[in-house]
């Protein structure tokens, strides 16, 4: 099928200059074949020729990309100028001789996409067009018999060609090496060898233009020969970047032998970067349990990656497998890319198993590093309370004793008695204060389902419990299914503005499902505030995963699964 395509490509090619040879000796016929007009001629012809054929390939290879019909127009658009080198000149060749120009002048400044990407680029090439259109128009008018006024208006506008002509191809130039000097290794890459050519073929259209200023001179046919050679040079530099990308499809094969000699099991993304000659290409790769793509150290990839780099996803089996962050220039070589990502499927696989537990470990480390600070928080807060309140009560009530045992009154005794009494009471208070901080007694007293009963009881909105707990559960995950309904629920008061809710456990053997949910404005963001975020590194602390379901004024659902082994 390849091969047959190549030759399909090739027959277009052949049948197209052949095709433009055709029409151009027929244009001038009478004036003998082009061959017998000397070197500018035939150098001529060569570059419409070459335009024309590098276009229809460019067509062929990459038909979404406009710089194949581009080619192609200017290979057309050269016929007019190819018939001004006969000796004859007809005038209606003079009068479209230029529009090749303003074809040429897109080209350049659309390589390689085919599109012009900024204002100042279309600005200019809406300029090429219009002098390319208008300019030799005026040169051909004036060999016509016109009105003093008129023909002295037509002389002041071809008589300003030249200068038009530079301030456009200084333009372009200067566009062209800016674009350069911004592109990424990969893009330069890809546009240097064009862009050469382009930027000496502009150059020596402007001195080819300013040299008729001076009349009849050796100079107008050195810089006629050096632009024609130069035009020339633009398409074979076009297809020899598609040489170029053929030979990169080669390197695929060596990729797939270094990654079987892979010593090193983090070599992969300098493996893929070597291939696709792409230094900067991040490599992510998919986590079901996290549900977003990960690095080889198990942190979240970003897929906005910004302006000049893409995202190309890889799949298995119609499964996320992995992404690509890379060059934009390499959208230009999408076979390329597939290839590399197909010769490196299995390593892939390999490195997203290796890239998924890494992320499991990140994230449970910085899961239980939050869960040691806010237990060093809490800590310290038990500790002021203490400090603040069940220790001073009790130094009031030493203090108090104090002053009975050496009081003389027998009545003042038991009056201070009595505020002691009472002091001990208020720091029994404190006491259970402090412990329900810590382990909450109903849960104690009354397992999971009746804590979560009376959660729901105590909330103020209308609370439905579907608690099916057949087994009893370690302690540690009833404590933390305790806390997360709790604090759902106060989320559920605080933002939720719902009047209704519910909570559900369910227990299968290996797990606990917790889940909660309300029929409030939904829109809930775990990155907005510490509510959620803590308890999703409670969950991740006890060996669990959170879960939010919140489309904004459809409700939230919060689900939680604790592994009970």
């Amino acid at each position: 099928m390849a091969t047959r395509s190549k030759g399909t490509t090739t027959l277009l090619a052949v049948a197209a200059a052949g095709t433009w040879l055709l029409i151009v000796n027929v244009l001038g016929t009478g004036q003998g074949p082009i061959w017998r007009h000397g070197p500018i001629c035939m150098l001529g012809a060569s570059v419409g020729v070459s335009f024309l054929t590098a276009g229809t390939v460019a067509w062929r290879e990459h038909p979404r990309n406009q710089v194949g019909p581009l080619m192609v127009a200017l290979g057309v658009a050269w016929i007019p100028t190819q018939l001004l080198f006969l000796p004859e000149e007809p005038l209606w060749a003079l009068a479209s001789g230029g529009m090749w120009a303003g074809v040429a002048c897109h080209l350049f400044l659309a390589f390689p996409t085919g599109r012009l990407g900024f204002v100042s680029y279309r600005v200019v090439t809406g300029l090429a067009y219009v002098a390319a259109l208008v300019l030799p128009t005026a040169q051909a008018v004036t060999y016509l018999p016109l009105p003093p006024p008129l023909r002295h208006l037509i002389v002041v506008l071809d008589a300003s060609s030249w200068t038009v002509t530079v301030l456009i191809s200084g333009a372009v130039i200067a566009l062209t090496v800016k674009r350069w000097r911004q592109a990424s290794v990969a893009q330069r890459r890809v546009v240097t060898p064009v862009a050469i050519a382009s930027t000496v073929a502009t150059i020596t259209f402007a001195g080819d233009h300013m040299a008729d200023l001076f009349g009849p001179n050796p100079l107008q046919v050195t810089f006629t020969l050096v632009r024609l050679a130069a035009f020339v040079a633009v398409p074979l530099a076009y297809l020899v970047g598609l040489m170029r990308s053929r030979i990169d499809h080669g390197r695929v094969a060596e990729l797939v032998v270094r990654l079987s000699r892979r010593e090193r099991p983090d070599t992969l993304r300098d493996e893929l970067a070597a291939t696709l000659r792409d230094p900067g290409l991040t490599v992510g790769y998919w986590t079901a349990e996290q549900d977003r793509y990960v690095d080889t150290d198990g942190r979240p990839v970003d897929l906005d990656p910004g302006p000049g780099r893409v995202v190309t996803r890889v799949d298995q089996a119609e499964a996320p497998l992995a992404v690509l962050v890379h060059d934009a220039a390499l959208l230009e070589q999408p076979l390329l890319v597939e290839a590399a990502c197909a010769a490196a499927a299995l390593a892939l696989e390999n490195e997203r198993l290796t890239a998924d537990l890494r992320a499991r470990l990140w994230q449970l480390a910085a899961s239980r590093r939050r869960m040691l600070q806010w237990g060093e928080a809490e800590r310290r807060k038990i500790e002021r309370d203490l400090h603040d309140g069940v220790q001073q009560r009790l130094l009031s009530v030493a203090m108090t004793l104090g002053l009975a045992e050496a009081g003389t009154e027998p009545g003042r005794a038991v009056h201070l008695i009595g505020e002691a009494k009472t002091a001990v009471l208020t720091a029994l208070d404190d006491l259970r204060a402090v412990s329900h901080g810590i382990h909450p007694p109903v849960l104690t007293e009354r397992g999971l389902s009746g804590a979560v009963t009376e959660l729901a009881a105590v909330a103020p909105f209308a609370v439905t419990c579907d608690l099916v707990l057949d087994e009893p559960l370690p302690q540690s995950v009833e404590s933390a299914a305790y806390y997360i309904v709790n604090e759902a629920l106060a989320n559920v008061t605080r933002h939720a503005a719902a009047s209704k809710a519910w909570v559900r456990l369910a227990h299968d053997g290996g797990s606990l499902l917790v889940d909660v949910g309300d029929d409030g404005v939904g829109g809930a963001d775990p990155a907005r505030g510490s509510g959620l975020a803590g308890l999703a590194d409670r969950a991740e602390a006890n060996g669990g995963k959170l879960t939010i379901d919140s489309p904004p004024g459809q409700g939230t659902v919060l689900k939680v699964i604790l592994p009970c082994a």
